[in-house]
């Protein structure tokens, strides 16, 4: 074979080999929100739904399918078992998940079993009550607790050691009471606790304020406490006081995201991540989280990969402290 007979074998093997390598946009794009319809793992799949095709990174729209059950352990048992290579599916994660991941809620499988793709956004828990509830502050609520834990209803989503469990709990703690003495009702994500909530079967909302302000802007719904730093600057939060602000030092973020399947492979990995990369820095993405009462909180890649093995690590340390592993 002369020279250049060589040359031309070798740029095409090296157009094949990139062939097999460069992965196209997923042909059944799929956001599985691992609960019931109108909660914050919807809200982060729609997010994502509307976003992506907006900003032209999908050609056809994704759809949203729903798997409730264990506040994400269902779901993130099924991809990781059944269909850990398919290079479309998208699942919605929240700092509940990783709290559940650190106490071995999901199973056999631990933080290590998926590959975390992107986090887009992050809410702050909440104490939410109807508008018409005799509890006005945060401190109208521990003063109940303190009477008599049994009387005072506390919807969550999941059970002991949620996320919605662990809010609660740290205000118990701060009160001098015992958090399993609280009476708990574990419902699956925030739509649930609205629903109950509003239909009178539980006192008290433990939610996050991206799920709670419909309801807080149909006048339905009252907010006790926000779990962030300070008040939140949005018009329609600003009046909503802070847990610190009342005494009680409580922070607590809920960062939302996606991850990917475990043999997903890497052209596909990095077809995604290239697109949440994009996404992230978009103006239009910002006003679309913005409408979903979601701040600024954007990690992809590695750097997301990290951010998750040391939050379960110190989930892991919290979990330790109200005896919830061992």
């Amino acid at each position: 074979m002369n020279l250049n007979l060589r040359r031309f074998a070798l740029a095409a093997g090296c157009l094949l080999l990139a062939g097999h390598t460069l992965a196209a946009e997923p042909k059944r794009p799929e956001c599985i929100a691992p609960a019931s319809p109108g909660g914050g793992f919807d809200l982060t799949c729609k997010l994502v739904q509307s976003a992506l095709v907006n900003e032209k990174l999908l050609s056809k729209p994704m759809r949203v399918t729903y798997m409730p059950g264990g506040v994400g352990a269902v779901a993130y048992n099924a991809v990781v078992a059944q269909r850990p290579a398919d290079a479309g599916t998208l699942v919605a994660w929240s700092s509940g998940s990783l709290l559940n991941l650190a106490q071995g809620k999901f199973g056999r499988f631990d933080e290590n079993a998926v590959r975390w793709l992107a986090a887009v956004g992050t809410s702050y828990g909440a104490i939410a009550v109807k508008s018409d509830s005799p509890y006005k502050t945060l401190d109208d609520l521990v003063q109940a607790l303190k009477k008599d834990p049994s009387k005072v209803v506390i919807g969550s989503g999941g059970t002991v050691g949620s996320q919605d469990w662990m809010q609660t709990a740290l205000i118990a703690k701060a009160a001098g009471i015992n958090p399993r003495d609280l009476r708990y009702v574990a419902l699956e994500g925030g739509g649930e606790i609205a629903t109950a909530l509003l239909g009178g079967h539980i006192q008290i909302g433990s939610t996050d304020i991206s799920d709670s302000m419909p309801h807080i802007q149909s006048g339905d719904m009252r907010l006790l406490a926000v779990f962030s730093e300070q008040r939140l600057d949005e018009p329609e939060m600003k009046d909503i006081p802070t847990a610190k602000e009342q005494g009680y030092d409580i922070v607590w973020p809920v960062v939302r995201g996606f991850y990917l399947g475990p043999k997903v492979s890497e052209a596909d990995y990095a077809w995604w991540k290239d697109a949440f990369d994009k996404l992230l820095v978009s103006s239009e993405f910002a006003t679309l989280r913005d409408q979903r009462e979601l701040f600024p909180f954007a990690l992809t890649g590695p750097e997301l990969d990290t951010y998750v093995k040391k939050q379960v690590a110190n989930y892991k340390t919290l979990a330790k402290e109200f005896g919830l592993i061992q």
